[in-house]
């Protein structure tokens, strides 16, 4: 096998591979004689079979397969003499013309191909010792906490039916039809549904216009849904409800007891308590988290300054661009709605793209000169959190990922990525520093301009026109 470099130019590089074709003959001489002990053929006796038949019947069909193996293992062979690393699987190039390609089939011929690839940037790994951040941190209080178990507490708040009209607080149960244009849509009908006045679970405007009522009232509610709403057909639409008033009921007394804990499937008060102050914890610990790490990468990023593999850009880029597309289709947005245009939008996310990949690289080779592993539980762990996610479905998404080695690999890639993280965090210097609550959860500026915040992710949706209020949504 011949082979010589033909592109040598930054990370790209050519390689053009002739194998001759003796060297094909000799390898297909191997397989028929191998296939001669074997092969049944009518007429003949076993392992009598002679070569010139063997080859008529398969020869093509075994050569064929040396092609093949050629192909298969010539990326792997060469990568490693020449001490390289590839940033995606070789191209692989060779002649599509028919008649050539039968010379080399019918072994007249020798099998040129070449292979093109981008090589992996050698990262030399700084001092990471020089970095500095800042840990904020937020004390949580106990009347924050008091003030969580009462909100959750209230869904196992009783109500009592009552006479009058409805205030604020109370619970009115109800049946209501939509319309958008004097047309009923989906979702927009419900029967006995209740909603607590204050609660802010429906669209704007539509609690507000309940505060008066009373049972067996028929009224009619004007809303305009709004202008981001989910649903694209009803963003921004102006809506009537048709609404009939079945019960209007005002609520008991909240205590906070062993008896509402109970209710809520918790043991106690002081239990309910702790929970609640452990969720907090963990609400604010990941925005401090996740602040950290913005600031860990932008100093990365100001750290390591290297080309790319182009080919790493394209597909994050081309990643980027479909969630992008999909966004704004589902809300029936256009680059003009978000005071920018599709050509200065790509110039923004082709950046982004570069800079995720520059940082995807640095972090691989910090984490492999560190030698940090994802183990099998944790794998294990991640794919156990995603079937959680699918309830009902738990067998399909375990098949899922026994059979799909890749969506294995796509867990394991951000695993990997927060141990290095917390290698990170114990080799650079980190100052902690109080804060409110309202100043952990800003985004500002500074973080706008940073990787995490820059992840295209679907706009949250308003609350829905109308829905009946479940147990767990305290």
């Amino acid at each position: 096998m011949q082979v010589t470099e033909t592109l040598n130019e930054g990370l790209k590089r050519e390689i053009k591979v002739v194998v001759p074709a003796k060297d094909l003959e000799a390898k297909l001489s191997e397989r028929l004689q191998g296939a001669s002990a074997k092969a049944r053929i009518n007429g003949f006796r076993p392992g009598k079979v002679p070569m010139a038949h063997l080859r008529k019947m398969y020869g093509k069909s075994f050569m064929a397969e040396v092609v093949n193996e050629i192909l298969s293992d010539s990326s792997r062979t060469i990568l490693a003499d020449r001490n390289e690393k590839s940033a995606t699987q070789p191209e692989v190039v060779m002649t599509e013309d028919e008649k050539e390609a039968e010379k080399v089939l019918s072994g007249q011929a020798d099998f040129e191909f070449s292979l093109n690839y981008e090589v992996l940037p050698a990262i030399e790994i700084k001092d990471a010792s020089k970095i500095s951040v800042v840990r904020e941190v937020v004390d949580v209080t106990d009347e924050e906490v008091e003030e969580q178990v009462k909100r959750v507490a209230s869904s196992a708040q009783t109500f009592e039916t009552k006479k009058g009209k409805a205030e604020s607080g109370d619970r009115v149960t109800m049946d209501y039809l939509g319309k958008v244009d004097g047309v009923a849509f989906d979702g927009g009908t419900d029967s006995d549904a209740t909603l607590v006045l204050g609660s802010g679970q429906f669209i704007p405007g539509f609690e507000d216009q309940l505060i008066g009522v009373k049972a067996g009232d028929e009224k009619q509610i004007n809303v305009t849904f709004p202008a981001e709403y989910g649903a694209a057909h009803l963003a921004g639409k102006d809506a009537t409800f048709d609404i009939t008033v079945k019960e209007v009921a005002k609520p008991g007394e909240l205590e906070i007891n062993d008896e509402t804990a109970k209710k809520l499937g918790i043991e106690s008060a002081d239990r309910l308590r702790q929970v609640i102050r452990e969720q907090i914890e963990s609400q604010y610990g990941t925005f401090t988290r996740q602040k950290v790490k913005r600031q860990i990468l932008d100093a990365l990023d100001g750290e390591y300054k290297f080309e790319s593999p182009e080919r790493l850009i394209n597909a994050e880029f081309n990643n980027i661009w479909a969630q992008i597309g999909s966004d704004l289709q589902e809300a029936g947005k256009t680059f003009e709605d978000e005071d920018t245009t599709e050509e200065e939008a790509r110039e923004e996310y082709r950046k982004l793209a570069e800079r995720r990949v520059r940082l995807g690289l640095v972090l691989s080779e910090i984490g492999n000169k560190a030698g940090i592993e994802v183990t099998e539980e944790e794998l294990q762990r991640a794919v156990y959190d995603q079937v959680r996610r699918y309830p009902g479905q738990e067998q399909q998404i375990y098949e899922f990922f026994r059979k799909t080695p890749e969506a294995v690999n796509n867990l394991r890639a951000p695993i990997f990525e927060e141990k290095v993280v917390d290698h990170l965090l114990s080799n650079i210097n980190v100052t902690d520093k109080k804060v409110t609550k309202e100043e952990l959860m800003a985004d500002d500026e500074a973080d706008a301009k940073s990787d995490e915040a820059k992840k295209p992710a679907k706009k949250a949706a308003p609350k829905k026109a109308a829905k009946k209020k479940t147990d767990d949504e305290a």
